[in-house]
């Protein structure tokens, strides 16, 4: 050890640097405990939120503790949403907003974000997805990009950064060094970004050097493994991308922050303690401890492997120090911007901002426009994949609910592909059958990455020439002559943008 600090003030300092989850609408005891000890940063996900309010209320009773601490949200909008998990994103994600191209529009709904969760008592937001989706078979990225090109994601962040910031909300741009160039989703195992450095420059890097000019206060680095730069350790845990890259190179001297250090990407080869040390040792200045690890025991292991490696000298003493230093720097400067979370501010409606992007991010196809608007109630079929841990299975998305309400008699079916392979459910007797004599609207999320989808689509166009098919994922090639509709997203904003479309209650 560098120095005989007193072991509770080594404790304190490896607590202050973690930022974890924790179950309940109710702060649990063992969380105000540890915030009173000297955790300095929690994070809230949509098991933690009922309502705006009852955030803010909850929020309060946090900060009661600790009037600067440091409450952190992943909330992207779009198809990744916790403050609306129950009833979808109000607001499109960022693939709508870069096919919208329009970053004035941007910088509306990110401000309008930034509002609403600063009135909840958010301070840090684990946005925006800076990646730039340039591997169309990218499991975990997709539509929470803004685009397949370094140039309008660069200018994307730049928008929704300022804009969420002038809520008073810090913005924390992620994947670093870039996460849309992988096959591999690094929830489950690590993912190899294999480009030259000069691709990676050209590339992936572009939307992070933006968002630094922006003045963003916080970076997440990506569990992904980048040989160009270190051959042997993920992102996270690498001092030549954290140290070398971002802060010598890229010139970024505000809050590094982990993806969930839970995720099978780095826990598989380290462990969750043994990860947890390394991060800090090669500069993550906040740890996120997230999803699956919300307890009490999780946050006393790492303490104690994060204690135990200053002890060993993995991890030298000034490092936690200067770790700790910057978490308290950000507390600082977030609780500077006025009081947070007061639930008598909290404003009861969204700014229409988030709709009006959704309508403005639809897109159609000719024969789509000829076949518009549907005169009877249809049939809707909606080919739901199997959404990636950041998605969340919970979140409602789709058309079927919003073209019910304006087209009251329509009917719905959701189809997964496992059943369609196991042929417990059979495409002519839930489709095709229910349709018949009426109109056929089928609904895709990201069909050209799921081969039982793209199928499904495919043979129930043959059958249905007629048949509307609405893309809520990336667009893929488009069928000769198909009607197709595309939202650039999932949201519920984008589901009812759909909706007005097909019933042409929108003008467009």
């Amino acid at each position: 050890m560098s120095s005989s600090r007193p072991s509770s003030e080594l404790r304190r300092l490896a607590l202050s640097v973690l930022q974890p989850g924790f179950v309940g609408t109710e702060p649990p005891d063992w969380i105000l405990r540890d915030i009173s000890d000297g955790l300095a940063s929690v994070v809230l996900f949509s098991r933690n939120i009922v309502s705006i309010e009852q955030v803010a209320r909850l929020t309060a009773r946090l900060r009661a503790e600790n009037p600067a601490l440091i409450v952190a949200i992943d909330e992207e909008a779009g198809d990744v949403t916790r403050i609306e998990s129950a009833t979808g994103s109000s607001r499109p994600g960022n693939l709508a907003l870069g096919t919208v191209d329009d970053t004035e529009l941007t910088e509306a709904v990110a401000a309008d974000l930034g509002r609403q969760l600063h009135a909840a008592g958010v301070s840090l937001d684990y946005a925006p997805s800076a990646d730039v989706n340039s591997n169309p078979d990218n499991p975990i990225i997709g539509v929470r990009s803004f685009g397949a090109g370094p140039e309008v994601v660069s200018r994307h962040t730049t928008a929704w950064i300022r804009g969420l910031q002038s809520s008073g909300v810090a913005a924390c741009v992620k994947h670093f060094p870039g996460h849309g160039d992988v096959a591999v989703d690094s929830h489950h195992d690590l993912p190899a970004y294999g480009a030259a450095r000069e691709e990676i420059v050209a590339q992936a890097l572009p939307p992070f050097r933006a968002a630094v000019a922006a003045g963003v206060r916080a970076v997440m680095s990506g569990h992904l493994l980048v040989p160009a730069y270190d051959p042997d350790l993920p992102a996270t845990l690498s001092r030549r991308i954290l140290q070398g890259l971002l802060r010598d190179e890229l010139g970024f001297d505000g809050l590094i922050v982990s993806d969930a250090i839970e995720m099978g990407a780095v826990t598989a080869r380290y462990g969750i303690d043994g990860a947890t040390a390394k991060a800090v040792a090669a500069g993550v200045d906040a740890v996120c401890v997230g999803g699956e690890n919300a307890e009490e025991a999780t946050v006393d292991l790492l303490v104690e492997a994060l204690v135990t490696a200053v002890g060993t000298g993995e991890l030298p003493e000034e490092r936690l120090a200067e770790a700790a230093g910057r978490v308290r720097e950000f507390a600082d400067w977030s609780a500077g911007l006025g009081p947070a979370g007061s639930p008598g501010a909290v404003p009861v409606a969204a700014d229409p901002v988030g709709q009006v992007a959704a309508r403005r991010a639809v897109r159609l196809t000719g024969a789509a426009r000829d076949a518009l608007p549907l005169t009877a109630a249809p049939h809707v079929v909606e080919l739901a994949p199997l959404t990636n841990l950041a998605v969340g299975n919970q979140t409602p998305w789709g058309v079927a609910d919003p073209l019910r309400e304006r087209l009251p008699g329509t009917t719905s079916v959701r189809v997964r592909g496992q059943e369609l392979e196991e042929g417990t459910v059979a495409l002519e007797s839930c489709a095709l059958e229910p349709a018949a004599g009426r109109p056929l609207v089928i609904v895709a999320r990201d069909a050209a990455r799921h081969a039982w989808m793209d199928r499904a689509v495919t043979g129930l166009t043959a059958a249905r020439p007629d048949a509307i098919v609405v893309e809520m994922g990336l667009p893929g090639a488009c069928g000769t002559g198909a009607a197709r509709i595309f939202t650039h997203g999932a949201s519920a904003a984008s589901g009812v943008a759909a909706a007005e479309v097909l019933t042409g209650s929108a003008a467009h």
